[in-house]
């Protein structure tokens, strides 16, 4: 939109791109979100059943069958050329094709186009938007992210998602922000400053490893019954608690065609409660190896974000695992978990200085 003396208009953008939920916050006041996945047609048929070369997120979820679906940010980060083990280091194999990092590259490029759609950006307004990345992402995938967004944001900058909470929240001093996503747990602490490489750690035990951990578990328990990793999601997504008392959580699976109820009360508990000591364990080399005079601080500041953090009884049942490992621990969860990153992305979007975004789009 041009203002009346011949400039265009401005739209900030603030967007979360997570393994699971993609969310946008803009300044004129949108914000959406949306399950990150995208899907293409498999064939003529499917072609002439959808009407449409590219399907996002719930929707392309539930015509699953019909489509080649891809998550660009699987992991966290758009895959590339290696894989991760579970404590973020590359495996020497197992990595992408140039055709399938292509194909990936594709996939995010398309999501962060219907993002910006959902944000309702004018054709003629310049779009200027801060990326949320996991706290570790390595230098390629930020290259990576940055080009995802070439031709659809007129210029762009990546920060770290925890970083982006605590700036939106305006914690940014003597704050442990605990990012709990899907495909990563990010960690980073605060202490007046834009925080350093030693501030922040990346866990991949997170949403989709405790998926993977319940759905072995109900394999084990119920051999004969049949379920997909997708229903498994759907009940952590639910029902999700690490606390000793809950209410029966119950679910309904196939066997041999006819629908059957199991209780999966203590394999979910048991499989949501794997997170915690890896998480307390960063928690822990985080204060430990802060300067001494504001180490109980830190330890009294935990605030932990993302879908995972709606877990039930989380925060209770960390700041129990802090006691024991660090003497004592205060755990608060943020007010709006789908846009805490989102939110914090905006904000620091519309705080920079005018010439520095000139400089970016230049």
């Amino acid at each position: 939109m041009t203002n009346p003396n011949g400039k265009k208009g401005v739209l900030y953008v603030g967007i979360d791109l997570g393994t699971m939920r993609t969310a946008v916050a803009a300044s004129n006041g949108v914000r959406e979100t949306d399950y990150s996945y995208v899907g293409y047609p498999k064939d003529l048929v499917s072609r002439k059943l959808f009407k449409k070369d590219q399907i996002f997120g719930k929707e392309a979820l539930k015509k699953r069958l019909g489509l080649d679906l891809i998550r660009p940010f699987e992991h966290g980060f758009i895959k590339y050329g290696t894989n991760h083990t579970a404590e973020g280091k590359p495996t020497e194999n197992g990595g992408l094709s140039h055709t399938e990092l292509e194909r990936h590259m594709q996939a995010a490029k398309d999501l962060v186009k219907y993002t910006l759609g959902l944000a309702k950006a004018h054709k003629d307004e310049l779009v200027y938007g801060v990326l949320g990345a996991p706290a570790q992402a390595s230098i390629d995938n930020k290259r990576l992210l940055v080009e995802a967004t070439r031709g659809v944001l007129d210029a762009v900058m990546v920060c770290s998602e925890p970083f982006a909470v605590a700036y939106g929240l305006e914690m940014l001093d003597d704050t442990l922000v605990v990012d709990i996503g899907a495909g990563t747990i990010d960690l980073c602490r605060m202490h007046g400053t834009m925080p350093a490489a030693d501030d922040q750690i990346t866990l991949n035990t997170a949403g989709d490893w405790v998926d993977h951990q319940f759905f072995q578990k109900l394999k084990h328990k119920l051999p004969e019954a049949d379920f997909s990793i997708h229903q498994v999601k759907e009940i952590k997504e639910k029902h999700a608690f690490v606390s000793d008392v809950a209410e029966p959580v119950v679910a309904e699976f196939l066997v041999k065609g006819k629908p059957t109820k199991f209780d999966v009360t203590n394999e979910l508990r048991d499989a949501c409660r794997m997170i915690v000591p890896p998480i307390v364990k960063a928690i822990q080399q985080l204060v430990s190896s802060f300067d001494p005079d504001f180490q109980a601080r830190l330890r009294e500041n935990v605030l932990i974000a993302g879908g995972g953090s709606q877990i039930i009884g989380l925060d209770r049942v960390l700041e129990e695992f802090m006691r024991r490992s660090l003497g004592s621990g205060a755990v608060r969860k943020v007010d709006e978990p789908v846009y805490a990153g989102s939110n914090g992305a905006l904000k620091m979007a519309q705080d920079m200085p005018e010439e520095y975004w000139k400089r970016l789009a230049a």
